[in-house]
């Protein structure tokens, strides 16, 4: 998560240098457009669950970019896992997850009982600080819907996608060889395409993945700061999501869940709306009610949006960023996911402060295990931070 935040900063504070992002401007729409935006939701929009599988029975590959640690997106996963399988879907895929440990989570959403303490190893062995209890509740959820199928029926699957960083040792120097010390089997996202290919797409079988929304573009391009480059940005298109797009053209979609977006000037302690406002307005005129929709082809991919996502993109569309769209609830009602106080103890902590990643120096790695909880706490505090949306 630090690394991932990290990045945002460094990206947008070049672009600012450069002179070359612009102020965010919020365009609400007139009452009329928002009504009839509305109107056309009601007649073409879904519930969340029902657009999510009216997706993953068309395609092989359906991606669920999500902002992490947002409590009512892993609800939706929950919700969306015996009903993936009755459609077909016997694999569930998660960015939080070491390949290595497949084998014993396999073992825990097949076994006769569920065993929690080994979830919560599962999860540690790839993110010594991913506390979230939801995360974690989708093994839970696979088992118990493992323990209600008959007797020899196929199993239904969590399919780890990463591998096992290894941040021991590292001292905050971010050369080619150290970095190979820490990603020891390679680029991530090439990683997770090649096990996707591997134990889904070569066997003829589908998957929903859960990931940041940064693995999951297909068509768009990141903007990345580039002080060489024209405009002191480059364009980026080697996502886990752009690669399997590549890889499999015509089977691959992804679905963006509701978040805020990045400014243009601000990084990501600078929180807009999507589309300037404009989408959260029009699900007031629906009371917020959950809906899934199409982006492309449709007037709601065709609202204007100016964040980050922006740069480098001429007459930028929410279209431009995702195949389609999930809303569950609006910013200011979203919740934290529930941390596990059991996570980390004074047991694990010495392990946990070695596997701290510690990338681009060495300052952010706690000095104590209640400074990691500190900090833990304060990136978990979901209503706090989306209060500065804007």
């Amino acid at each position: 998560m630090r690394l991932m935040n990290t990045f945002v900063k460094w990206a947008a504070l070049w672009l600012m240098l450069a002179g070359s992002a612009a102020a965010y401007a919020s365009t609400p729409l007139a009452d009329a457009e928002a009504q009839r935006l509305a109107t056309y939701l009601k007649e073409h929009g879904a519930t969340p669950e029902q657009y999510i599988l009216s997706k993953v029975k068309r395609y092989d590959v359906v991606l669920l970019g999500e902002e992490h640690r947002v409590k009512h997106n892993l609800e939706l996963a929950h919700r969306l896992i015996p009903q993936l399988y009755q459609a077909g879907v016997y694999n569930f895929g998660m960015e939080f997850g070491a390949s290595e440990d497949q084998a014993a989570l396999d073992a825990l959403v097949t076994g006769e009982r569920y065993d929690e303490s080994v979830a919560r190893r599962l999860m540690f062995n790839y993110n010594v600080g991913w506390v979230f209890k939801e995360y974690m509740d989708i093994y839970r959820v696979a088992w118990a819907f493992n323990r209600s199928l008959p007797v020899g029926a196929r199993k239904f699957r969590i399919l780890n996608l990463s591998y096992k960083f290894n941040w021991d040792g590292f001292n905050g120097v971010g050369t080619p060889d150290n970095m190979q010390r820490v990603f020891p089997k390679g680029d991530t996202e090439r990683y997770r395409v090649d096990l996707i290919q591997r134990e889904v797409l070569s066997k003829g079988d589908k998957i929903l993945i859960l990931t940041g929304t940064g693995h999951a573009y297909t068509r768009y391009t990141l903007p990345v700061n580039d002080y060489l480059s024209e405009g002191f940005y480059r364009l980026e298109d080697r996502s886990m999501g752009n690669l399997l797009y590549r890889l499999a053209p015509g089977k691959v979609f992804n679905i963006l869940l509701h978040r805020p977006f990045y400014s243009q000037t601000g990084g990501p302690d600078d929180l807009v709306q999507p589309a300037g406002g404009a989408l959260e307005q029009v699900m007031a005129k629906r009371r917020n009610a959950p809906v899934g929709f199409d982006l492309v082809g449709t007037p709601l991919g065709e609202l204007r949006d100016d964040s980050y996502f922006a740069i480098g993109h001429q007459d930028f569309r929410l279209h431009d960023l995702a195949d389609g769209y999930v809303f569950v609830k609006p910013l200011r009602a979203a919740e934290a996911c529930t941390i596990d106080e059991k996570f980390l103890t004074e047991q694990n902590w010495l392990e946990a402060q070695r596997q701290h990643p510690a990338f681009p120096d060495l300052s952010g790695r706690p000095k104590s295990l209640e400074a990691y909880w500190r900090s833990i706490r304060e990136y978990a505090d979901i209503p706090k931070i989306y209060r500065r949306v804007r």
